[in-house]
């Protein structure tokens, strides 16, 4: 792939590449240094860029990368607070809330819930619930075994069902099976 071959298709996938940057990073100002760094380390080092490997996933994976150097440095600095960008979120649908205040509880608590995650937790379960990446795609992108991504899920999973819990939110019940509406006839 030469340069003007990802300069090209750049534009095509920046609105993925900015989605997944404001999830990860929580605003819209770390967002938007977040994606010109993976454009730009993308550019510099697209010879790396293998030809059976998906563009996405490999600015997903250098995104990641730039994320987690910058949160280091942040942690070195001593600024670790990542505050969510409640305006770009996409709205959370609760069919249960009566209204549309009851609704944005509901969004900011699934919010809080998913902040909390530890950021291995968060990144996994952003590329492969909201970005739409296989397993294999995310552990590409995160450069971690496939059974990490599974074990991060699953913990993800835990986590968000326990800190619901604790802020109040509880799963619907699931609705009866058939053979126990069988039975009781």
């Amino acid at each position: 792939m030469t340069g003007t071959d990802l300069a090209g298709l750049l534009p095509d996938l920046l609105p993925r590449l900015w989605a997944f940057a404001l999830r990860l990073s929580g605003n819209r100002h770390d967002a938007e240094d977040l994606v010109q760094h993976t454009c730009l380390r993308a550019l510099e080092r697209q010879h790396q860029l293998k030809a059976d490997t998906s563009l996405i996933g490999w600015l997903f994976s250098i995104a990641h990368s730039v994320w987690l150097n910058e949160l280091r440095a942040r942690s070195i600095r001593g600024r670790t607070n990542i505050a969510w960008d409640d305006a770009l979120l996409e709205v959370v649908a609760d069919p249960n809330a009566p209204t549309p205040e009851a609704h944005l509880m509901v969004e900011q608590l699934i919010i809080q819930t998913v902040a909390q995650l530890p950021e291995t937790q968060r990144s996994t379960l952003l590329l492969v619930a909201v970005e739409g990446l296989s397993y294999s795609e995310a552990a590409a992108t995160l450069g971690v075994p496939i059974g990490t991504v599974m074990s991060r899920l699953a913990r993800a999973r835990h986590s968000i069902g326990v800190l619901a819990g604790e802020l109040g939110l509880h799963a619907p019940e699931p609705p009866a099976s058939r053979e126990a509406d069988n039975e009781i006839s």
